[in-house]
C-alpha cells in the first residue's frame, strides 16, 4: 500500500500541473528552455543527501560530475544517465538522486551530460556515452567493475549504449540498472493509452514530440533508439524498477520477455501508486526503500 507521503505529493504534484497548464493555455509553444527550467523546479523539491560530494571532471567536451558517498567501500563506478526525454535533464536536476543512489551502493557515481536533442539530436548522447565509457577504461576500471544506469530516456540510453559496445564487440559492463526506462520511441505499448489517467507526469504528446526532436531523420524503431526492438542477447545482467501505474509500464514488460528469451538475466520490480521515476523524490518513503534495493543489487554485482 502507497504511503501517506505519496499519496499526498501527488495530489499537490496533480493540482501544480493543473495550473502549470492553465498558465500556458493558448500558447502556441513553450520553449525547450522553459521545460527544462520547469523540471528542475520539479526536482528541486528534492535535496541533495549528507555524505556526498561532488568533483567537477571534463571528459573531452563532455561535462561530469563524480559524486563520491562518504561510505564509498568498492573501487568500482556507477555510469549513470539522467531522464528528461532526450531534451531535458542535468547534474542539476538529478543530482539527488544519483547522490542517494551512490550512497546505498557505496560506489562512486559519474554523471555526465550527454548531448540532449534539439541542439545535439541522437546519435550524439549514444556517442557521448560510448566515450564515457571507454574513458573509464582508459582510468583503470574494468567493465565489471561498470554499472550502467540510468531512468526514463536514460534507460533506454543505457541499453543502447549495450547494444552498442556488443555491435564494436567490446567487454560489457558488470549490469545495467533501469528506472521507469522509456525504450519504445514509437510508443505501441498498450499502457501508453490505458494508463494515460493515471501517469501524471508523462503523456504520449509529450513523448512524441520528444521522440522526434530527438530522432530527426532516424526511424523510431532503430535499436539504438528503442532498445525493445533489438536482439537482447549477449547482454549483460538487467535490473528493472517501474511503476504499475505509468504510461511505460508496457516498455518494461515486453523488453523483459525477449531478454528472457533471449537468456538475458533480468530482474523486474513492478511497485504500484507510484509516480514514474518516483525515486527522484527522496522524501518518498517508497523512493527510499526502492534506492536501498537498487543499491543491493549493485553491490552484488561488482563483489
Amino acid at each position: 500500500m502507497a504511503s501517506i507521503q505519496n499519496y499526498i505529493f501527488q495530489r499537490f504534484l496533480h493540482l501544480g500541473i493543473k495550473i502549470a497548464q492553465n498558465k500556458i493555455k493558448g500558447r502556441e509553444s513553450v520553449s525547450v528552455e522553459e521545460t527544462r527550467k520547469g523540471l528542475e523546479r520539479l526536482f528541486s523539491v528534492s535535496k541533495i543527501p549528507r555524505g556526498v560530494k561532488f568533483q567537477k571532471a571534463e571528459i573531452d567536451y563532455i561535462h561530469a560530475e563524480w559524486i563520491i558517498p562518504k561510505n564509498v567501500k568498492h573501487n568500482a563506478v556507477i555510469l549513470y544517465l539522467h531522464g528528461g526525454g532526450y531534451m531535458l535533464g542535468s547534474v542539476v536536476t538529478h543530482g539527488p538522486l544519483m547522490a542517494r543512489i551512490a550512497l546505498a551502493a557505496k560506489t562512486k557515481v559519474l554523471a555526465i551530460e550527454y548531448g540532449l536533442a534539439p541542439e545535439r539530436p541522437y546519435p550524439a548522447g549514444l556517442d557521448d556515452t560510448i566515450k564515457t565509457y571507454h574513458w573509464l577504461i582508459k582510468q583503470g576500471y574494468d567493465p565489471k567493475k561498470i554499472i550502467i544506469a540510468g531512468d526514463s530516456s536514460g534507460g533506454g540510453l543505457a541499453i543502447a549504449t549495450l547494444l552498442k559496445l556488443k555491435d564494436l564487440n567490446e567487454p560489457q559492463p558488470a549490469a545495467c540498472v533501469c528506472i521507469s526506462p522509456w525504450l519504445d520511441l514509437q510508443m505501441t505499448g498498450e499502457t501508453i493509452t490505458t494508463h494515460a489517467k493515471k501517469d501524471i507526469l508523462v503523456n504520449s504528446i509529450g513523448l512524441t514530440i520528444a521522440a522526434y526532436t530527438y530522432a530527426q531523420e532516424t526511424e523510431l524503431t532503430h535499436p539504438y533508439l528503442s532498445p525493445l526492438y533489438s536482439d537482447p542477447s549477449g547482454l549483460p545482467p538487467m535490473y528493472f524498477q517501474v511503476s504499475g501505474h505509468e504510461v511505460l509500464l508496457d516498455d518494461t514488460l515486453r523488453f523483459e520477455k525477449k531478454a528472457i528469451d533471449a537468456g538475458v538475466e533480468i530482474e523486474v520490480h513492478i511497485w504500484n501508486n507510484m509516480l514514474h521515476v518516483w525515486h527522484a523524490f527522496g522524501f518518498l518513503p517508497e523512493a527510499a526503500r526502492a534506492i536501498k534495493d537498487v543499491g543491493k543489487y549493485i553491490e552484488k554485482k561488482i563483489m
